[in-house]
C-alpha cells in the first residue's frame, strides 16, 4: 500500500510540475503524509526533476525542513 502512495505522488508532482505554487503545496502535503525512507527515496527523485524544471528549485526548501 505505501508503495502504491509514493508512485502516486510522483505522477501528481510530475502532473503539476508546470506551476511552481501548486508542486511547492503538493510536495509540502507528500512530505507530511510518506514514510521517512519515502522521503528520502522522493528527495532524490525531486532533484531529477528540478534539473529538467529549474523554475521548480525554490520548492527546494520544503525537502529539508
Amino acid at each position: 500500500m505505501a508503495r502504491a502512495m509514493f508512485d502516486y505522488t510522483k505522477a501528481v508532482l510530475a502532473k503539476v510540475s508546470f506551476d511552481v505554487n501548486l508542486f511547492c503545496k503538493e510536495l509540502k502535503k507528500a512530505m507530511d503524509r510518506l514514510l521517512p525512507y519515502e522521503i528520502e527515496e522522493l528527495k532524490a527523485w525531486v532533484d531529477t526533476l528540478i534539473k529538467q524544471n529549474p523554475q521548480l528549485n525554490q520548492c527546494l526548501i520544503l525537502l529539508n525542513p
